[in-house]
């Protein structure tokens, strides 16, 4: 798989074997989190806050009051970047060379964590050159949980893309806590648990690669050669738009 490539697969493409293989465990998750609606969490499961900067440029694309990007500004728990303002850590943007892996793990504790928050059907004018990074990243395959995308394979929200980075690059306990802002969040661990602990346990981008291609095929789809990109917390057009 060669990072940064877009897929020429129209709104049909095999992505669809993928939904079809996790319908079962969405199903379950759907339960679960219904029974624990109204139960209290310990705090050690909530995880803890991050030491590091965490960061988002907004191309306010998406619905203000279904952006997780927004309500993690109202917790004070990430901070606004402007365009043409440089981040020095890592960011996840389509322009990555590299996926996100452990090899990152000093890079986010040095110089923080961003993520670009715009919709996939405005994708060709969002002015990713006006958000530069020495470190810019790709995420590897994950399925969302967010209610507006649940299910769907790379439509995370800016919330879900966070925590995954934070989780492949041995920052649990931090992506358990920007996640559990949101009554939705632990279903996206639980359900990218197996793909997420191969990628945690990988050492380099070429390696979480190769765990990638090992897990699809180990959910029956063929490999797979799209980016996992934008996060976007808005609703989505076909994928032929993307």
């Amino acid at each position: 798989m060669a990072p940064g490539k877009k897929s020429a697969r129209g709104k049909h493409s095999n992505n669809q074997h993928v939904e079809k293989n996790y319908a079962e465990r969405l199903e379950d998750l759907s339960v679960q989190s219904s029974e624990e609606s109204g139960a209290s969490t310990d705090s050690d499961d909530e995880g803890v806050e991050a030491t590091f900067v965490v960061s988002m440029w907004d191309l306010n694309h998406c619905d203000p009051k279904k952006c997780s990007g927004r309500k993690l500004l109202r917790h004070n728990l990430i901070k606004n970047l402007k365009l043409g303002q440089k981040f020095q850590g890592l960011v996840l943007s389509p322009v990555g060379t590299q996926c996100v892996s452990p090899n990152d793990k000093d890079i986010i504790e040095k110089y923080g964590l961003a993520v670009i928050d715009c919709s996939w059907a405005k994708i060709d004018e969002t002015p990713f050159g006006r958000m530069k990074s020495p470190h810019p990243r790709l995420l590897p395959f994950l399925v969302a949980a967010n209610p507006i995308n649940y299910g769907k394979p790379y439509q995370l929200s800016c919330v879900e893309a966070l925590a995954a980075a934070m989780y492949i690059t041995e920052h649990k306990k931090e992506a358990k806590f920007y996640l559990s802002k949101f009554s939705w969040g632990h279903s996206f661990l639980e359900l990218n648990s197996e793909a997420l602990d191969m990628y945690a346990s990988c050492t380099d981008s070429k390696s979480v690669l190769e765990a990638q291609t090992k897990y699809l095929e180990s959910v029956g789809n063929e490999k797979d050669t799209r980016n996992m990109w934008p996060s976007s917390d808005s609703e989505t057009e076909s994928e032929s738009s993307k």
